[in-house]
């Protein structure tokens, strides 16, 4: 069974003969390659925590009696953005409380929060769930990157490979395939690199984007439901 060259020690001599720009192409999107492979591989692990985190904090936080009951199990969920919009609303609750009643609930003057001060503490809680998407989105962008410049790179090793032929007929005053094969080869493994890279990259792209909006998601419907929860407790 006769493998073709990328997969045979055939690849070696087409890289042996490929030009210096050539192997810096070449080089250039291995890198690009391996980067992406590890930010999926970092991404997945991430990913599947917070999912896995993400839901444990909410069946507690649905079965607990009183909306301040989950602070302490927040802690230990830290990898969820869910653990840290609900610390970021606890706090934000408790601090209105303390300063629109400064003596506390002993007070004959005391007053629960109206609906101005819930509007406060859904800001703090989507401004804390910003930040955690951003850390979230960390690096998924060198994965855009790659799927779109990846193929334009390795057309641009193809070029050169071609303009090598070329160059390589006009030299020798001769069209063989001996002559031109070594060019056209570089310009074909330049070609398979690029794509190889950009394929996986924008695949991997695509998904982490489709986990972040469930993510997202289910941290908005999470605001809601604790605001929900406040209101009725009047805190």
């Amino acid at each position: 069974m006769i493998l073709p060259a990328i997969f045979s020690g055939s690849l070696w001599e087409i890289i042996s003969d490929t030009s210096g720009f050539g192997l810096f192409i070449l080089s250039a999107l291995v890198f690009m390659s391996l980067v992406c492979w590890t930010i999926i591989f970092n991404k997945w692990r991430q990913y599947r925590s917070v999912e896995h985190q993400g839901r444990q904090f909410i069946s507690y936080f649905k079965r607990s009696k009183k909306i301040d009951e989950s602070l302490g199990q927040a802690k230990n969920y830290s990898s969820s953005p869910i653990s840290h919009i609900y610390m970021a609303g606890t706090k934000e609750l408790r601090e209105l409380s303390q300063s629109i009643n400064q003596g506390g609930a002993l007070q004959q003057n005391y007053r629960p929060l109206e609906e101005k001060d819930f509007e406060i503490v859904e800001m703090a809680m989507e401004r804390t769930m910003s930040e955690q998407f951003g850390k979230l989105e960390k690096q998924v962008v060198f994965l855009a990157t790659t799927g779109n410049s990846a193929p334009f790179m390795g057309l641009l090793g193809t070029v050169v490979g071609i303009m090598d032929s070329f160059w390589a007929i006009g030299e020798r005053g001769s069209a063989s395939l001996a002559v031109v094969a070594p060019g056209i080869a570089e310009a074909l493994l330049a070609t398979i690199v690029g794509l190889g890279a950009a394929i996986p990259a924008v695949i991997a792209y695509n998904w982490a984007n489709n986990k972040l909006k469930f993510l997202n998601d289910d941290s908005s419907n999470f605001i809601l439901d604790f605001l929900a929860r406040a209101k009725k407790e009047r805190i």
